[in-house]
């Protein structure tokens, strides 16, 4: 009986790891413009949208792990090689940076003391 109530809530964890993480790399996907899809020889914003929408839909109505295993894949592949080289066509890349050169401080420039 324990060992029922564990493998629910382990199964629940995971599947809203999943579904969160499908949500975001679809709205991440949504929010690129189309132009940098191509300025970064990526597939086209159409194609990443329809596979993360499948995972998407995978996640919320099926429960079948095979799939939503590669669905999860496919997502990490967004978020680790598309979106980087999105960002850096758009002029968002930089580490985390927006703006600013490399003597900027938490707080603005620094001028060494002076």
């Amino acid at each position: 009986m324990l060992r029922d109530g564990f493998d629910l809530g382990v199964t629940l964890v995971v599947w809203l790891l999943f579904l969160g993480f499908a949500v975001v790399s679809f709205v991440f996907a949504a929010m690129a413009r189309e132009d940098a899809y191509r300025a970064a020889d990526k597939q086209t914003k159409k194609f990443w949208l329809i596979i993360l929408g499948i995972n998407l839909v995978l996640n919320l109505f099926l429960e079948i792990l095979f799939l939503q295993i590669a669905g999860v894949i496919a997502a990490i592949v967004f978020m680790v090689d598309v979106r980087p080289a999105l960002r850096q066509v758009s002029g968002g890349g930089g580490g985390g940076r927006r703006g600013g050169s490399s003597s900027d401080g938490p707080y603005g420039p620094y001028n060494g003391g002076r």
